[in-house]
């Protein structure tokens, strides 16, 4: 039977002929079950995609392939197999807009390229829908009531209920269907991203690219914007929202036969945040609270935290909702958002967590501080870069090694594993006083393996708990030594 890779390579052939050297690399699965590959051929890359939902892809590749014969900001569609479980895109790199905006923080370039995302997603939306055959989305055709009272059910469901706090059921049904008639009675339908946020804009060569369009429909054009202006992970300043929503406009305005009404518009934008608001915090609920997945569990807060702001400084809903109204003044309250919200260190907590990696060749390292001990996690499960020869000089500290292992190991699958031990012992340990903990990772060498996963645990453990950390790589004057000999 044929591997994907083998099918892979098979389809590549009908669009590249056959010779040189070829390399297909299974890249990290993300929320989706599509699995991704990058595919190493001569100088070239490119991605290829597999994916058991048929009609998903075929959504992907018709838009795609619309927008690009309008030079819209998409990948091409390079090849798809027959049967439309296999697809080959353009490779435009891995860095999104949020990427940017962590690394760079809220600069004149990250701006910049905001600016540019705005420009492009307007010309995407009213460009994009000239021409679109609706009936090819993937769910419904339009965004109008149904939909929007979905996104409100959804919030119910798997975020509001779980607070468990009273309210009248009856009246928060009408409540939303008031506010889903009221959002769906909107002037400016073209084509909805549905899920137009940061990590969906890749930045090549100073440029924007949009990816992740498949679930798009005919909506209005504020619900995209609001998605990406308030995004609780992008934490965008009350000034650039709003400097940017007018510079979005104006690009409508360049596109459309007549001037939008401001105030309509605006009107418009600020019960799709809400929407958006809502939605996202469903989604979190539903994969934290519901799957227990550790990431959308620690979201919830800043999405609280995002909402609150939105609730006490812009909330004008334009239509008569009382009890949903009531309703979310309590769910914004500091108690509310604090049940969410990890323990976090101060300056004065005493406790310093000491990450270490290590070689098994010169035994498990110990500790004096403290009460002693802690944990060992072994690495050599994983597979090892240092058995290639690219690899011998470099170590866990260094780009080549990092992708190697986040694209062709489990080791992120390992990584997410370790967080849920660690992170039990390192917020008992910040509430009870205590001094000192040790994590050590190990493998082989002490050189790639367990440098990259001390590296990684050290940086979660001061993202997420502020925590003091002592990072040592305790075999790193090896590695000099062995890369001497090795280049000798």
């Amino acid at each position: 039977m044929e591997t994907i890779e083998m099918q892979i390579e098979t389809l590549l052939y009908t669009i590249r002929p056959a010779g040189g050297t070829l390399s297909i690399v299974k890249l990290p699965q993300s929320g989706s079950d599509r699995i991704y590959f990058r595919i190493f051929y001569n100088d070239e890359t490119l991605i290829a995609t597999w994916n058991n939902h048929v009609q998903e892809n075929k959504t992907f590749i018709y838009f795609s392939t619309h927008f690009k014969q309008l030079n819209l900001p998409v990948p091409a569609i390079c090849a798809v197999n027959e049967t439309y479980t296999i697809y080959i895109q353009e490779d435009l790199g891995t860095t999104s807009l949020l990427d940017v905006l962590e690394q760079q923080g809220q600069n004149e370039y990250v701006y910049g390229l905001f600016q540019q995302s705005l420009t492009e997603l307007a010309r995407l939306q009213i460009k994009g829908h000239e021409g679109m055959n609706y009936n090819r989305c993937l769910t419904a055709k339009i965004f109008g009531n149904q939909a929007i009272l979905s996104d409100l059910l959804y919030f119910k469901y798997y975020f509001l209920d779980t607070l468990k706090l009273p309210y009248d059921k009856q009246v928060m049904l009408e409540d939303f269907e008031n506010i889903s008639s009221f959002l769906a009675d909107t002037t400016y339908s073209y084509f909805m991203f549905r899920d137009f946020q940061s990590r969906n804009i890749i930045v090549h060569n100073k440029k924007v690219h949009f990816i992740d369009y498949q679930g798009g429909m005919q909506g209005a054009l504020q619900y995209d914007v609001a998605s990406l202006l308030w995004q609780a992970r992008a934490g965008l300043s009350a000034t650039w929202k709003e400097s940017l929503l007018q510079h979005y406009m104006e690009e409508v305005n360049k596109l459309l036969p007549a001037p939008v009404n401001t105030t309509l518009f605006i009107q418009r934008f600020n019960g799709y945040v809400l929407l958006r608001l809502l939605q996202v915090l469903g989604a979190y609920g539903f994969r934290g609270l519901f799957e227990r997945k550790a990431h959308f569990l620690t979201s919830i807060p800043l999405a609280l935290r995002n909402l609150k702001w939105f609730v006490l400084n812009q909330l004008q809903l334009g239509v008569e909702a009382t009890e949903f109204t009531r309703v979310l003044a309590l769910i914004v309250q500091d108690d509310i958002i604090h049940r969410f919200e990890n323990v976090q260190a101060t300056e004065t907590t005493p406790l310093v967590v000491e990450v270490n990696s290590f070689s098994y060749k010169k035994g498990i390292p110990g500790t004096t501080a403290g009460h002693g001990g802690g944990f060992v996690f072994d690495c050599r499960g994983l597979l090892n870069p240092g058995r290639y020869q690219e690899f011998k000089t470099s170590s866990g500290l260094d780009k080549n090694v990092q992708q190697f292992l986040e694209e062709r190991t489990r080791m992120n699958e390992f990584l997410n594993s370790v967080y849920n031990l660690v992170d039990i012992s390192v917020e008992d340990y910040i509430q009870r006083g205590f001094e000192s903990l040790m994590i050590s990772f190990g493998c082989t060498g002490g050189q790639h393996r367990s440098v990259y996963a001390a590296e990684q645990t050290a940086r979660h453990l001061k993202n997420k708990y502020k925590v003091k950390v002592a990072l040592n790589h305790i075999n790193e004057e090896n590695w000099v030594k062995e890369q001497i000999v090795s280049i000798s």
